[in-house]
């Protein structure tokens, strides 16, 4: 699965850099949701893979803080990326003669360039208020890696100011990707009303793939943290981080190929000329 999630995410990129049609605000950001997920599953999977080989669970203090900082940072990064992709599609279906205008090329690098920022920096921030916390020797979590949630519950001192700053960034976080998803698609609809049959399908064909990103990607997430409290099997939660951490990303180059006809194309073209190399 992991090798799947890596190549299929992969091609996905190379197909986009290598076609020149594909050269446009969307398969842009989708280029950078593939990095994303290629990334948010190294930072898990392959130390899962080593623990397993070696029969061991253990994960040294530095790597699980390591470790939880960077499934902060892509997993925030996910969430703006579908918020700024559904907006994407909001100009491109309510202002398409506009659109070229909006989405230029610098605004969204500085779109992708700010989600990056302010994910890395309130990451750093939850890390160092980890820092001060003090861990007892021996502390096991009930996921295979380091998540801050189950950090901060398994704690030996004071966690108040964490679950806090937790709270405030995930609230925020949230309501401002929900909000700017279901504005965009509402609007995307109230649009859709007033097309053609054939402008209808046009548009609805380019926010199909979004949209099942979106439910898989949120649908998992939710799974994880609302299955956490009712069951304590360790084997039920784990199962429940895989669904969220592998095959999600797994799925989603699958969903963006399989649904779209100019991604075909490119990875046609990109397999024909890595055949034909001698």
């Amino acid at each position: 699965m992991y090798l799947v999630t890596v190549l299929g995410n992969l091609l996905i990129i190379l197909a986009i850099c290598s076609d020149s049609h594909l050269h446009t605000p969307m398969y842009f950001f989708l280029s950078n949701l593939s990095f994303t997920d290629i990334c948010f599953t190294s930072t898990t999977v392959p130390k899962m893979l080593v623990n397993i080989h070696a029969h061991s669970k253990d994960i040294s203090y530095i790597e699980c803080l390591t470790q939880a900082y960077y499934c902060m940072v892509f997993v925030g990064i996910d969430v703006l990326l579908l918020t700024i992709m559904a907006y994407d599609r909001f100009a491109a279906i309510c202002h398409p003669l506009n659109y070229i205008v909006i989405m230029n090329p610098r605004y969204c690098g500085l779109l992708v360039l700010i989600s990056w920022l302010i994910i890395c920096w309130v990451s750093l921030i939850h890390i160092l208020l980890m820092k001060q916390l003090t861990f007892s020797k021996g502390t096991e979590i009930p996921r295979f890696f380091c998540e801050v949630a189950q950090l901060l519950k398994v704690a030996s001192s004071d966690t108040l100011v964490n679950n806090i700053f937790m709270f405030v960034v995930a609230v925020v976080l949230g309501i401002f990707s929900v909000t700017g998803i279901l504005f965009s698609y509402s609007q995307i609809v109230s649009s859709l009303m007033k097309m053609s049959s054939v402008s209808k399908y046009k548009a609805l064909s380019t926010c199909g793939s979004h949209l099942c990103v979106v439910s898989l990607f949120y649908g998992t997430g939710l799974g994880v943290y609302l299955s956490s409290p009712v069951t304590h099997s360790p084997q039920k939660i784990s199962i429940s981080s895989v669904m969220y951490t592998v095959v999600t990303p797994m799925l989603n180059p699958f969903i963006y190929s399989l649904r779209n006809k100019d991604v075909k194309r490119a990875l046609w073209r990109l397999l024909s000329r890595a055949g034909s190399c001698p």
